[in-house]
C-alpha cells in the first residue's frame, strides 16, 4: 500500500541547510569561514574638556596597535594574531576573533592632537584627547552689586 506525504517547503529548506552546513564543515573550508577583517567596537565619551575613548582589545601587544588623529578623524588599527597552539586539533569550536580590525571615528569639534594621552591596561586601550582651547566651555561670572557671582569684587 502507498502512502502519500503532504509537501513541507520547510523540511525541504531543513534538508538544504543541513547539506549546505555539511559541505563547510570540511577541512579545507575551516580556514575560510574565519572572518579577515573585524570591526572594533567603542566607547567615546565627552566631557567639559576632553574625549575619552575606550576600546577592548585584550591580548593585543600595545606595540601591535596603531593610533591616528587626523583633522579630528581618530583611526585605531591593529591585528589580532591567530592562536596556532593547536595546528593539528579539530575544534569543536572555534568563536575567538583574529585577524586585522580598523575602526575610525569623527570627533564633533576641534581637538588637540599633540596633547593626547595613550594607555593600554587589562586589554583596555583608553585614549584622552582634549578638546582645542577655543572649544572647551568657558564660565562666565555674572554681576551683581559690584560683585561677581562667586563673590569677588569687579571694578564697575
Amino acid at each position: 500500500m502507498m502512502k502519500l506525504a503532504r509537501w513541507n517547503p520547510a523540511r525541504e529548506m531543513l534538508a538544504w541547510q543541513r547539506a549546505f552546513d555539511r559541505f563547510f564543515e570540511d577541512p579545507f573550508f575551516s580556514d575560510l569561514a574565519v572572518m579577515p577583517t573585524w570591526e572594533l567596537a567603542l566607547d567615546v565619551a565627552e566631557r567639559d574638556d576632553d574625549y575619552v575613548v575606550k576600546a577592548s582589545i585584550p591580548g593585543v601587544n600595545p606595540d601591535d596597535i596603531e593610533v591616528t588623529l587626523e583633522n579630528n578623524m581618530l583611526t585605531i588599527k591593529g591585528e589580532v594574531k591567530m592562536d596556532e597552539t593547536l595546528e593539528e586539533a579539530d575544534y569543536h569550536l572555534r568563536e575567538r576573533r583574529y585577524g586585522s580590525f580598523s575602526r575610525s571615528v569623527r570627533l564633533p569639534v576641534a581637538v588637540n592632537a599633540d596633547a593626547v594621552s595613550a594607555s593600554y591596561e587589562h586589554g583596555v586601550l583608553t585614549l584622552t584627547i582634549p578638546k582645542a582651547d577655543e572649544f572647551k566651555p568657558k564660565r562666565i561670572a555674572i554681576r551683581t552689586n559690584g560683585k561677581s557671582s562667586k563673590g569677588e569684587i569687579i571694578d564697575a
